[in-house]
């Protein structure tokens, strides 16, 4: 049957993080997942193909990546690029690098809220990209181990503070929100449990004793989206997970996930995914191993 090759990473307990930088005309690993964050920078790529999650894009002249979710797959793959010297830097960094106890600290707060957001998979803006971009250079070339870990922590912080956006979506990751108001986890976790159900927004807000207008504008303002189209993202990261790890017909998996029209859900998915279901199945096919 068809996996997803699980990496077994070259960091040693002993280091604090492995890096490797590699020049190539052609990506060939496979989709996988791996325990480390991962930070990864790629240059001279246009064209490739960037999968995390149930996000599928394609990249310019660079990209720089970082996943922390031990369950988030994801892989480059060739697309459309023809570079002959595609240049790749890789940084894996053990979790257990930034215990609670050392990183729960104000002066990490940035570098807190980011890592969480990894758990998605974040990309960075080309301005954040072009901001620790010498930084990249030296972190990959400083013999001297102490050194490299100051820099790596110089870069992490760095990247914090710019821009980036996440990639794979929550329910697809499988991630929750920790830090968010009581509130929001209660209609959240109400939709996660329910989404194959009609979720109406008199439903919704009545769970947590708001009014149908107060609670609309209250949940656009904490997500940044609205109720609509919080829940048809949920759906469809339902639904791409399953495409993914299920043998469901696509028809199966629409009714499934809460959708009740098969040409609907197809485009709604082509529209938020650039691809059809159909498609994005295939395209996880192709990238797996065969175990």
């Amino acid at each position: 049957m068809s996996e997803v090759l699980y990496e077994i990473s070259q960091l040693s307990e002993r280091d604090c993080f492995d890096i490797a930088e590699r020049h190539k005309s052609s990506f060939t690993y496979p989709i996988h997942r791996h325990k480390e964050f991962e930070l990864n920078f790629v240059q001279n790529a246009r064209g490739v193909r960037r999968i995390v999650g149930d996000n599928v894009e394609e990249i310019g002249d660079y990209d720089l990546v970082l996943i922390g979710g031990e369950e988030l797959e994801h892989v480059w793959e060739q697309g459309n690029c023809e570079s002959k010297d595609i240049r790749e830097i890789t940084i894996q960094f053990p979790k257990e690098l930034l215990t609670a106890s050392f990183i729960d600290k104000n002066q990490f707060a940035s570098i807190m809220k980011m890592l969480a957001s990894a758990e998605h998979g974040i990309a960075f803006s080309m301005e954040t990209i072009m901001r620790v971009y010498s930084e990249l250079d030296t972190v990959t070339h400083e013999k001297d181990g102490f050194m490299q870990v100051l820099e790596m922590f110089k870069i992490l912080y760095d990247l914090s503070r710019g821009d980036y956006k996440e990639l794979a979506s929550s329910s697809f990751a499988k991630t929750s929100r920790d830090q968010e108001s009581r509130r929001i986890k209660t209609v959240k976790q109400y939709i996660n449990d329910h989404y194959a159900e009609d979720l109406s927004l008199e439903l919704l807000s009545d769970l947590i004793g708001m009014s149908p207008s107060s609670f609309s504008r209250f949940f656009k303002q904490r997500t940044h989206k609205t109720l609509t189209s919080y829940i048809t993202d949920i759906r469809l990261g339902v639904a791409a997970r399953a495409l993914v790890d299920s043998t469901q017909n696509i028809s199966e998996i629409c009714y499934n996930c809460g959708f009740n029209n098969l040409s609907n859900f197809n485009r709604i998915f082509k529209g938020k995914k650039g691809m059809s279901p159909k498609e994005f199945r295939a395209l996880y096919r192709k990238n797996k191993v065969i175990i």
